[in-house]
């Protein structure tokens, strides 16, 4: 009897001990990525991009959360992207792989691009939360694509790229990425961006008022830097005619849904990282059309792309396309596309509604909610009313407190 009791004891203890590993909450870092055409914390004359004139993340650090904002480049590839901010987090030398390099024509070390690291601790033991708007939820996930794989520096697969990212694995490095409004499976508006249309509506405007100082295109990898006394005007469009756009190493293949599907590809779900995607909807169906029109909250500056991606189709290389389903979109992004990756050539991703306190499981997605906000309402730009301001905020610090309390790792 005396053995039996032990025996039960023994057992309970264990089974303690593994829930309150289980359940234990975690205090991982969270990292803010930006989206297209996006910028850090220092640019813009203190506009900023995460709640522009209410700042999420100085909220979020008062709430007592560590959290910190990534400012990569606002119109490179997900790839570039993804080496700066692996880079900027860890610190170091940014390195884009000789492979890489070589195949675009890249400088592959810029000597611009040299971080002091937002979290030096970074590894398997000391894992982050990513949290990524737009197009810097694609880039979290090549991030993750990056981290989980070898490269090398020929086919034969016998010498690894020398880089710190590139040429090791390296697991368990991220817990969650909670994705915002995200072309998991591209955009149609994706052909109107690289004729510049978001460019000079929103950027220009912008820089126009807080001057030629406060934005960088970050594309010192291409040779690519802002001339001493040139005016802003004069940068963006030397951008806009670089043989850069000729490539499929910017943004905007990525975001295409040829581009997307490909990083759909390259990127499923790792069976250790949670996923979460809010989607945003600011577009109603037209009965009279068929077509989606702009909602009337949403900003003045999307609608028209609002309008044509309310009716238009997109194809696929392979001659496939896009039905009635993408056309409600908010102003940047279709909303079918923001759920989670359902594109790549191996299958879709699992994506499961979330639901408020049940076990919550790596390996697949959870669309939180679709939300009735364009493109840049969600992340507080053109906010107007204390209730809209706090609602957001709010929404924000209940994701970090989500996060922290998924389990830690062993």
């Amino acid at each position: 009897m005396i053995l039996l009791h032990n025996a039960l004891l023994r057992r309970i203890i264990l089974f303690l001990i593994l829930c309150t590993h289980l359940f234990a909450d975690n205090k991982y870092p969270i990292i803010f990525v930006h989206g297209f055409m996006g910028w850090g914390p220092d640019e813009m004359a203190g506009y900023k991009y995460w709640g522009g004139k209410n700042d999420i993340i100085n909220y979020l650090k008062e709430q007592g959360f560590e959290v910190y904002t990534a400012s990569v480049g606002p119109v490179s590839s997900n790839w570039d992207r993804a080496v700066e901010l692996f880079y900027q987090i860890k610190g170091g030398q940014v390195d884009y792989g000789q492979d890489h390099a070589k195949t675009f024509g890249l400088i592959q070390k810029p000597e611009a691009k040299n971080f002091p690291g937002l979290y030096p601790d970074w590894d398997q033991s000391h894992p982050i939360h990513i949290i990524g708007h737009s197009m810097g939820g694609q880039t979290a996930r090549m991030l993750q694509y990056l981290l989980e794989s070898v490269f090398y520096l020929e086919e034969e697969k016998e010498q690894p790229e020398e880089s710190t990212l590139l040429g090791y694995v390296h697991t368990g490095w991220i817990t969650s990425i909670t994705t915002i409004s995200t072309p998991h499976n591209g955009t149609t508006l994706s052909d109107i961006i690289t004729k510049g249309i978001p460019f000079l509506q929103d950027v220009m405007g912008v820089a126009a008022v807080v001057g030629n100082d406060f934005y960088d295109f970050d594309l010192q990898q291409w040779g690519f830097e802002k001339r001493g006394e040139e005016t802003w005007a004069a940068y963006f469009r030397r951008m806009r005619e670089h043989k850069a756009w000729g490539t499929r190493n910017m943004c905007a293949w990525d975001i295409s849904l040829e581009g997307a599907r490909t990083l759909n590809t390259l990127a499923p779900v790792s069976s250790n990282i949670y996923y979460f995607s809010y989607a945003t909807s600011n577009t109603r169906l037209d009965s009279a059309s068929g077509f989606h029109v702009p909602h009337k909250s949403m900003n003045l500056i999307l609608r028209a792309n609002a309008r044509i991606m309310g009716r238009k189709k997109a194809y696929w290389m392979d001659g496939t396309a896009t039905d009635s389903t993408w056309y409600e979109n908010d102003g940047i992004v279709n909303t079918i596309s923001q759920l989670g990756p359902t594109t790549g050539t191996d299958g879709e991703d699992h994506i499961v509604a979330y639901k408020a306190g049940e076990l919550l499981l790596p390996g697949q997605w959870y669309h939180i909610k679709t939300y009735n906000l364009d493109h840049k309402a969600f992340i507080g730009h053109g906010l107007k009313g204390d209730e809209k301001i706090n609602e957001m905020l709010a929404l924000f610090k209940d994701q970090c407190n989500m996060l922290q309390s998924l389990p830690e790792k062993e």
